[in-house]
């Protein structure tokens, strides 16, 4: 609409003046350059100059203040964690009981196993009457903090799991993780007792509770006849000889006795 307003108004001062009056072209033209937004032209001085001036002078936070945001964030985050959970206590009394009641407990790390695999190795621990858990390292504090087992809180410190056995059967316990390689020992609690990996395996090949106090009376026995053997040994001895001394005599008085016979005939 502008545009033929003004052509009219150019056709009426052509036509009141004369054919001397140029006309203004009025015809659009597309130009082909393209605007370079990530490059754009350096604007003109004076656009330069009214840009800098006119440029918002935003007021930077002193030193101070910098540390005193951060202190007040440092304490809202502590008091963020130091928020109990319910929850997490009930846990971690129930890991605090199975501790206290467990006659063996091991500790595993965990490397990338898939559910499959974890889900066959805690069916085989539990047909051993063994029960694979896992716990993270909130709860085990909460758990073992202030306990004789708080030796153990360092071993926490990536993923982990806890087997809980209530028999002291060392050796099936190896038996079966041998299945699972991505399970590594890193220590274990046998009779309140923390053993490194090395003392488990030692206890492993050691005989059951029974067997050793077979063993163990079975050495007994044998001190009490060997002592008794050794106090008659001189006595024996002496029996002997006194045996072998008699012996020629006996055989000399037999023979005379035979010869006289023979000879009265």
């Amino acid at each position: 609409m502008l545009l033929n307003r003004s052509t009219n108004v150019l056709a009426k001062q052509c036509s009141k003046y004369g054919p001397n009056v140029k006309a203004i072209s009025t015809t659009q033209q597309c130009y082909r350059g393209k605007i370079n937004i990530q490059r754009p032209r350096a604007p003109h001085y004076d656009r330069a100059l009214f840009n800098v001036v006119t440029e918002p002078i935003i007021p930077r936070p002193t030193l101070t203040q910098e540390c005193y945001q951060r202190r007040l964030q440092k304490q809202f985050v502590g008091a963020r964690e130091k928020v109990v959970n319910p929850y997490e206590v009930i846990i971690a009394k129930e890991v605090f009981k199975r501790l206290n009641e467990s006659k063996m407990v091991a500790i595993f790390h965990v490397n990338s196993i898939n559910a499959d695999d974890m889900f066959k190795i805690t069916v085989d621990l539990h047909r051993q009457n063994m029960h694979l858990k896992a716990y993270g390292k909130a709860i085990m504090e909460k758990a073992v903090v202030g306990s004789p087992y708080e030796t153990i809180l360092p071993l926490f410190g990536s993923k982990n799991c806890i087997v809980f056995c209530e028999e002291a059967n060392v050796g099936q316990l190896l038996k079966i993780i041998r299945k699972a390689p991505q399970l590594i020992l890193l220590a274990g609690i046998v009779e309140n007792q923390l053993l490194s990996k090395n003392e488990l395996v030692k206890l492993s090949k050691l005989p059951d509770l029974t067997t050793a106090r077979a063993q163990f009376v079975g050495v007994l026995n044998s001190v009490g006849s060997g002592l008794v053997s050794n106090l008659q040994a001189h006595q024996t001895n002496l029996c002997n000889l006194l045996d072998l001394h008699a012996k020629p005599k006996d055989t000399e008085d037999d023979g005379a006795k035979n010869s006289d016979s023979v000879e009265s005939t």
